[in-house]
């Protein structure tokens, strides 16, 4: 397979990843988290993930060369997540993709991590069909987006007013005395409940909000409706259903979530959509979007899980696509973006 030997890095939360691509040929993928350090503070804290960055990068590089065997000297460019993320993250990603370029003389691409999070599905299912509708859902981010070219082109529609889902899935699991991060818990729990259980509430869509916020997301008042049904329940001296409250809080979720990515691929006229992120990676938000897009005449793509996740893969593709476009490579003046808007595909 032909196409620019890439590098990318990732760095803008909790995950070191180095991935090297030729074209849309995944050759390593190394991942080192620091997922474990954060557990006793129930979240990520940022100065932790950026020392933690700082002590896996190198190493993690060097596996990623010796799984790929390639020399960094063969490299054709260098591209790393600039933002959005957690600032003290994207530095160290951001110094270190900097260093390489300039010892290796070496093109920089500074590229926006939800963009990579859209690309990283090149590598499993070729090039996205132009336009392409996508869904990203992750810890931090919930958006819906129009993908017109992924190198220069991507719009978003909507996004989450509030909590994004993968939070709300942390605060729940909390409530619910179970162990972040929440939202591979949830799932597993939620396998053994009853999705119908509770009624909890759909954020933004009703009527007058859909006139506004037709594609944007809510999930705060999705949560507190959580937390007061749990407060009720151990006030009146009741057990907690914890099976039930996690698979009625999921039913929730990934109804919202899959309504509107459906409604915005009729809104732009295609029959195409990504489901990219973290979160993506769900067992009931993969099979309801697949039953809701099958029903409507659209194809799903999703990325293997292991791709969902935050990966140097991701950067490297994109990186790999914006070569390939013939794009300027970034200066080397470029800094970290912690809200670099998904419209800005390369900085």
């Amino acid at each position: 397979m032909s196409g620019p030997l890439v590098l990318g890095i990732e760095s803008s939360c909790d995950e070191t990843g180095i991935g090297i691509v030729r074209g849309h040929e995944l050759i390593a993928n190394e991942v080192a988290s620091s997922v474990e350090e954060h557990v006793r503070f129930g979240g990520v804290v940022p100065e932790v993930a950026s020392r933690a960055h700082l002590q896996a990068l190198v190493p993690t590089l060097r596996r990623a060369c010796e799984k790929a065997d390639v020399d960094l000297s063969e490299v054709d460019a260098i591209a790393v997540t600039a933002g959005p993320g957690l600032m003290g993250a994207l530095v160290v990603g951001v110094a270190a993709a900097k260093a390489l370029a300039v010892a290796l003389d070496k093109p920089l691409y500074g590229l926006n991590h939800l963009v990579g999070h859209v690309a990283v599905d090149l590598l499993d299912h070729g090039p996205l069909p132009q336009p392409c509708a996508a869904l990203l859902v992750s810890g931090g981010h919930t958006s819906l987006l129009a993908v017109n070219d992924i190198t220069r082109d991507i719009v978003e529609l909507g996004a989450t007013i509030d909590d994004a889902a993968g939070e709300a899935y942390d605060k729940v699991a909390r409530l619910l005395g179970l162990p972040y991060p929440g939202g591979p818990v949830i799932d597993r729990a939620a396998a053994e409940g009853d999705p119908n259980a509770i009624a909890f509430p759909r954020g933004l869509t009703a009527s007058k909000d859909l006139t506004r916020h037709r594609f944007d997301y809510s999930f705060s008042g999705l949560k507190t409706a959580v937390s007061r049904w749990v407060e009720t329940r151990r006030r009146d001296g009741g057990d907690v259903p914890v099976a039930d409250v996690a698979a009625s809080f999921q039913e929730a979720v990934c109804d919202v979530l899959t309504a509107k990515a459906v409604d915005a691929c009729e809104y732009l006229g295609t029959d195409h959509i990504l489901l990219g992120g973290g979160v993506a990676a769900n067992s009931r938000l993969r099979a309801l979007l697949e039953e809701r897009t099958a029903a409507a005449g659209i194809t799903l793509r999703r990325p293997r899980p292991a791709l969902c996740t935050d990966n140097g893969a991701m950067i490297a593709v994109l990186g790999s696509e914006v070569v390939s476009a013939g794009l300027p490579p970034s200066s080397l003046e470029i800094g970290a973006n912690s809200g670099l808007p998904v419209s800005t595909v390369l900085v």
